[in-house]
């Protein structure tokens, strides 16, 4: 379980060195597992907040949604799960969730994936590395985009109401422009080793 102090930690930057392979195969499916499980949990409790957003008062509401809700679900995923929970992009909406070097690396490795051919909505990678002397696995799962709900406010045409609401509450959004099946950013994930 990562101390309270990790997740301070976690939003600074680090060199990461990646260790060797030295956790018997079921610790490390386990912490495999245990992530999936955690962003299945994010994924699933944000796509509903969205999707009422969206049902209560259009795509320009949902983005206040996601800006106010999203926070606290990978909050309170984060400490339901004894893990840090989050989001990450290359092309950033909330700069809160800016990736450090490691992620912003295996984001690199998911878009050359994709353009190799593979499936987007099965990418993942792992990996135990040491931050500031601590062992820390690391889990990164890609978000594709999908046609609806996704492209209202991340896509080419965006409803000028949408526009306006991402203007107000992102001035420097750059999470635009995407395709269905693009890769929109990553779930990332970090739990303390014993």
């Amino acid at each position: 379980m990562l101390k309270p102090v990790m997740f301070a930690i976690a939003l600074t930057t680090f060199v990461i060195a990646p260790l060797e392979n030295s956790y018997a195969s079921g610790e490390l499916d386990q912490r495999v597992a245990d992530s999936r499980a955690a962003v299945k949990q994010f994924f699933g409790a944000l796509k509903g907040e969205l999707v009422a957003g969206i049902k209560a008062g259009g795509p320009a509401n949902a983005i206040g949604v996601c800006n106010h809700e999203a926070p606290i679900i990978a909050a309170n995923v984060s400490m339901s799960k004894g893990m840090h929970v989050g989001r990450t992009s290359l092309k950033l909406r909330n700069p809160n969730n800016k990736p450090d070097a490691w992620e912003r690396a295996v984001l690199e490795k998911f878009s050359s994936r994709k353009a190799a051919g593979e499936d987007p909505a099965k990418m993942e990678y792992f990996e135990v590395v040491e931050m500031s002397g601590e062992k820390i696995f690391r889990y990164m799962k890609a978000i594709p985009t999908a046609a609806k709900p996704c492209l209202a406010c991340h896509g080419d045409n965006i409803a000028a109401a949408v526009d306006e609401k991402l203007s107000l509450l992102y001035p420097d959004d750059k999470a635009v422009g995407y395709k269905a099946g693009d890769i929109r950013g990553a779930f990332t994930i970090m739990q303390g080793m014993d």
